[in-house]
Formats: C-alpha cells, sequence, structure tokens
C-alpha cells in the first residue's frame, strides 16, 4: 500500500472492552497513530459491532448493531481497531452474518477492505519500522508476544506485531513456547467452560513464564485481560500491555 503519511486519514473503531475498561488503550493507539501522520477520527457514537451475539448464536440481535456500524463508517476511509477480534468481525464474520441481505452485505464488503487491525495499518500502511529515529530506549525490556486467535486465523496477522516490537530501540522479544495456542478466553468459552478456560490459561502462564520476560504483548484486551488476572494471581511479576501501549511508550 501506497499512502503517505502526510495523506491518511482513520476513524478509530475503539472497540467495547476498550472503551469500557481499558480507555488507556485507545488513548494509546490515538497517540501512535497521531505521532505518525494520521488524521484520527473517532465516531463518539459508535458502539458494538455485534459479535458478542452473533458468536452466541442470537444472530438477528447481532444485526442491528452491526448494520448500524457499517451505516455509521460507509465511505468514511480507512477504520483502524486495536482489536483482531473486532476486526476479524468486520472483515470476515459479516459475510455470514449478512449473508440473506444482500443489500447489507454488499456494503459491508465495501467497507472489509478499508478496515485494518491495528498493527496492521502501522506496520503495512504506514511502514512505521522503517522511520528512523521514530522509536527511542527507554530503560531495556524483554517482552514475549502472544498470538490472539482471531487475529492469525481470521486475518493472517503475526509478522506485523513482530516486525514492530523488533523495531524498538532496547526492547528484546522472546518467542515462547506455542505462542499461537489459544490463551482460553474465547469470550463466553471461559464462563461456559470455565474449567477448560482455567486450564488453558495455566498453560499458556506457564510458557510466558519460561520465556523470562517483563511483559507479555498482545494486540486484542480480551486476551490480555485473561491473561493479565492470571499473572496478577500467581504474582508473576510480569505486565500484560497492549502493542499500542508498547509503542506509546517509546515513541
Amino acid at each position: 500500500m501506497n499512502q503517505t503519511d502526510n495523506a491518511v486519514k482513520a476513524s478509530l473503531f475503539v472497540t467495547c472492552i476498550i472503551d469500557q475498561f481499558f480507555p488507556e488503550v485507545g488513548e494509546a493507539a490515538v497517540r501512535v497513530l497521531r505521532r505518525l501522520g494520521v488524521d484520527v477520527e473517532f465516531d463518539q457514537s459508535q458502539t458494538c459491532c455485534g459479535q458478542p451475539a452473533f458468536n452466541n448464536g442470537f444472530w438477528n440481535d447481532a444485526k442491528p448493531t452491526a448494520r448500524r456500524l457499517v451505516d455509521s463508517y460507509e465511505g468514511e476511509g480507512n477504520v483502524v481497531v486495536p482489536s483482531g477480534s473486532c476486526a476479524a468481525m468486520l472483515r470476515v464474520f459479516y459475510n455470514e452474518l449478512f449473508h440473506d441481505e444482500q443489500d447489507t452485505l454488499r456494503r459491508a464488503q465495501a467497507l472489509a477492505p478499508h478496515v485494518f487491525e491495528f498493527t496492521e495499518f502501522v506496520s503495512d500502511v504506514l511502514g512505521a519500522e522503517n522511520r528512523e529515529g521514530l522509536f527511542h530506549a527507554t530503560k531495556p525490556m524483554r517482552v514475549t508476544y502472544h498470538e490472539s486467535c482471531h487475529l492469525k486465523r481470521e486475518l493472517g496477522v503475526d509478522l506485523q506485531p513482530r516486525s514492530l516490537i523488533k523495531s524498538l530501540p532496547g526492547v528484546e522479544l522472546v518467542e515462547m513456547p506455542q505462542a499461537e495456542v489459544c490463551c482460553g478466553f474465547g469470550g463466553t468459552f471461559s464462563v461456559k467452560y470455565a474449567d477448560i478456560s482455567a486450564a488453558m490459561l495455566n498453560d499458556k502462564i506457564a510458557n510466558i513464564q519460561s520465556a523470562n520476560v517483563d511483559a507479555v504483548v498482545a494486540g486484542d484486551m480480551s486476551c490480555l485481560m485473561h491473561i493479565g488476572g492470571g499473572l496478577e494471581k500467581q504474582e508473576a511479576g510480569i505486565r500484560a500491555i497492549h502493542i499500542a501501549q508498547l509503542l506509546d511508550e517509546r515513541i
């Protein structure tokens, strides 16, 4: 993609979990994008993308909120989403949700190519890794990267986050075992199958600890909320941070 940084505009779709529980992640994403020359817009009327209802089989309940999102962002240009899960909902799963509504499906499919997960946009569109002097070193830091399920499997994004992390002065990326394995959150999966979810989380935490790092980084706050809670409970002394926060600390 050959857009130049002085011409890029983007709307931030902040996601429910960030809006309600982790607003600091949305603020970090905005600061990073603006530092990269992006004219960031934020629609105050934005609501849920419909994913929770969709994933639980309540498609008729998901449709009004999803349709409203399509209405809001239609023709608005780039939409940046600091969540692989919600970005996948817009780009991939609206095809299923609106399979029986041809007009909405057409509009959703027209919107899809303009929807970017945060690291996709920062890396593929803005080329942040190649901007000399953009990032600066603070204290040395060892981090590992957790591959969120939808981000990797539905969007195919795995190189961009790693490339961005490796470009940060003073930050060492240490690969943990089974980085691609689910953390056990899975939305309501962690409620419906709590014991299985807890076992998966324990495996993930053990893999994180084996990397001997200061922080675990990911692109979805749902995963990080789950992992961070487990790390805190075990008093592991390891931060769980969104990649937007990691970039923001060094930009």
